[in-house]
């Protein structure tokens, strides 16, 4: 618990009112924590993925201070908070099987005034758990809710992965069956973003062998046992991966984090060829600009280099539309000098 003097001498620095909010808003009274638990506030406290040094204090103040901690196995997070020192606290069951039911009892507790921590078996509750639906709920029912920041796998994968994290997409479980994964793999194929996902261990090796059939053999890293002793990457490929693993049988659940597609490759110029598609449309009534925008949905050329290359004799028509490049910095829809030039037509 709170040591009681340094928590008068800072009342006491601090006079009521000083931080500009009321009572009611003690929820959220910043990074210090004053005020907290605050009664009637659900809190999703991020407990330790695997090293139990990360838990911060703050999320240890609350877990001893609340009046009720949900979980997902009451006989899991009960060894974890002995574990960590923490006893004394009610804890309740709150997992996809009785969710229906739980939310409206965690809801009334919270109307009542109780505050509540939940808590996933490791990590960030929330993600990939029914937390989510909880958290949904209580804001729909205008109880406020606080996030204290903790562990989660998804993110120690990603930023531990070396492949880029400055978009990524994170896709969860995928479903069991080999047809539906298959098929969401499928719909994920041009996704240039890092994807991440979590999967169990007995799936892992069938996860892999759709991802090089389907995606093809793209840059990876498997982790597992984040934060613990023996803590695992292996890659850096699909194929080398699968291979490891088929050999190695994972244990314990297993983040996926999958290079994205590959930028496509820009098609072939070949000026003198479409000069002649060019002069073809505009022969059979269509505008320069028409012309230029038709063969660009066609060929993947850019419709300004297109434009830029109408405008040049077709001997001349060898490169890129002679320094149209230069003005190709997107897709040329309203350019400016394009548009003029169609209204000297």
């Amino acid at each position: 618990m709170q040591d009681p003097a340094p928590a008068r001498a800072a009342a006491a620095a601090d006079p009521p009112g000083a931080s500009g909010l009321e009572d009611g808003q003690a929820a959220s009274a910043g990074a210090s924590g004053r005020g907290e638990p605050a009664a009637g506030t659900l809190y999703l406290v991020g407990t330790p993925i695997g090293n139990l040094e990360d838990l911060s204090p703050r999320a240890r103040r609350i877990l001893e201070s609340v009046e009720r901690i949900a979980c997902e196995d009451t006989r899991h997070s009960g060894l974890l908070l002995s574990r960590l020192g923490i006893r004394g606290r009610p804890l309740i069951s709150f997992h996809s099987h009785n969710e229906l039911t739980r939310i409206p009892q965690l809801l009334a507790a919270l109307a009542e005034g109780q505050a509540i921590a939940l808590i996933s078996d490791a990590g960030l509750p929330g993600i990939s758990d029914p937390g989510e639906s909880l958290v949904a709920a209580a804001r729909r029912a205008g109880l406020p809710v606080v996030c204290i920041p903790g562990p989660t796998a998804l993110t120690t994968a990603l930023v531990s992965s070396g492949l880029p994290t400055g978009r990524f997409c994170f896709e969860g479980f995928l479903p069991p069956r080999g047809g539906a994964r298959r098929q969401r793999l499928e719909a994920l194929a041009e996704e240039p973003r890092t994807l991440i996902f979590y999967e169990a261990p007995h799936r892992l090796v069938a996860l892999l062998e759709d991802l090089l059939a389907v995606l093809g053999d793209r840059p990876i890293q498997v982790a597992r046992e984040l934060t613990k002793r023996h803590e695992q990457q292996v890659g850096p490929s699909v194929a080398l991966a699968l291979e490891h693993f088929r050999r190695t049988p994972p244990l314990g659940e297993c983040t996926v984090v999958l290079g994205g597609a590959a930028a496509p490759k820009p098609p072939a110029w070949d000026g003198e060829a479409l000069h002649s598609e060019l002069e073809a449309l505009v022969a059979s009534g269509l505008s320069r600009r028409e012309a230029a925008r038709s063969l660009a949905e066609r060929s993947g050329h850019s419709r300004r280099a297109l434009y830029a290359l109408l405008h040049q004799p077709a001997a001349g028509a060898g490169a890129e539309g002679a320094g149209a490049s230069r003005s190709d910095s997107g897709s040329g829809n309203g350019d400016p000098g394009t548009e003029a030039a169609d209204a000297a037509e």
